[in-house]
């Protein structure tokens, strides 16, 4: 073949490369109440996340919100941050999912992994930026959101079609649609409640299933989270051999006083001691990796309030994280949007 010759003063080509960018939700700085702000203010200012009249909600969050949630969020970040990186578990685990799934693609010379927060650093421009100067002209935009809300998978895709904006060339685009069905998903997320299972020394009354709550209002407006996530907690049942009655699903993180998609974590757990249940497991199968929400809401939180209603012995699964599980399946998921590009 022979030698591409460039006309004088030609900017140098790089060779053609396919970019894979692992997205997931963010995460404060530091757990002092100036980058809890900071971080609070980004993620709370998503109309994606919060649909109310933006006026009446910017005086809400700025004048009431901000002064106070961020201290108390701090403390809640404070009791799970990774103090040896100073940083939050979900950073720790994000960079590290995508290192491993680099590692697992290291064969294809083409590929280059990398991964970014929708709120907070690294950010979703500077990433896709990134790849594009290192010679990717088609990005695969891996949300690491099994089931999709506007919430979570819509508003990080806005995020990197926001910076796509602004970018005079533009690399082609794909995205891993959610997975809450995905066969793989399934086996994974069972794989890894039974060897969890398998470490302790008691066996459960009631395994719950817990998902990230929403208002009931998205659901009425036709977002699909809850449906997504009923399908998953089936098939994670069917899977086991589980009934619903045992492995129960439930939702958390409730904010505000409007209704949120039920049954709520908090009621379900204070109630199941009177109920004969003494011995219960959670699972967090909508989180890719422990985060504050599971760490901290669940494993401390909702383990006090057991065991202050009765409960004797308590414990939370990890999610996937950067577990061989988790690295098959999102190897997996990234090579079917990439089999046929790279």
């Amino acid at each position: 073949m022979s030698e591409i010759i460039l006309p004088p003063g030609h900017p140098p080509i790089l060779p053609r490369k396919v970019g894979l960018l692992l997205m997931n939700l963010g995460t404060p700085e530091g757990t002092d109440y100036w980058s809890m702000r900071r971080y609070l203010k980004e993620f709370l200012s998503d109309p994606r996340v919060i649909e109310v009249n933006r006026v009446l909600w910017w005086l809400i969050l700025n004048v009431v919100i901000l002064s106070f949630r961020p201290s108390k969020s701090g403390h809640a970040y404070a009791q799970v941050w990774n103090k040896e990186r100073n940083e939050s578990p979900l950073k720790t685990f994000t960079r590290s999912q995508a290192e491993k799934v680099a590692a697992a693609f290291s064969s294809q010379k083409k590929l280059v992994v990398s991964w970014a927060m929708r709120y907070g650093r690294p950010p979703v421009a500077e990433q896709l930026q990134a790849l594009q100067a290192a010679g990717c002209d088609r990005i695969v935009l891996f949300p690491l959101y099994p089931q999709y809300s506007a919430a979570t998978t819509a508003t990080a895709l806005d995020k990197a079609y926001d910076a796509l904006k602004e970018m005079r060339w533009q690399p082609a685009i794909r995205t891993v649609p959610p997975y809450f069905d995905h066969p793989a998903y399934i086996d994974a997320i069972a794989a890894s409640l039974n060897e969890h299972l398998a470490t302790l020394s008691w066996k459960p009354d009631r395994i719950l299933i817990a998902f990230h709550g929403l208002p009931r209002e998205y659901l009425d407006k036709g977002d699909p989270y809850h449906c997504h996530c009923q399908k998953t907690a089936r098939l994670v049942r069917q899977k086991l051999g589980l009934s619903a009655d045992f492995a129960q699903i439930v939702f958390q993180s409730r904010f505000g006083r409007a209704e949120w998609l039920k049954p709520y974590a908090q009621d379900t757990v204070e109630a199941l001691p009177e109920q004969g249940v003494k011995n219960l497991v959670m699972i967090s199968p909508g989180f890719a990796s422990d985060c504050v929400e599971t760490l901290e809401e669940l494993a401390i939180g909702l383990a006090e309030t057991f065991h202050e209603n009765g409960g004797v012995n308590f414990s939370v699964a990890p999610c996937l994280n950067d577990s061989p599980h988790s690295i098959k399946l999102l190897t997996l998921l990234a090579n079917e949007e990439l089999k046929d590009i790279l």
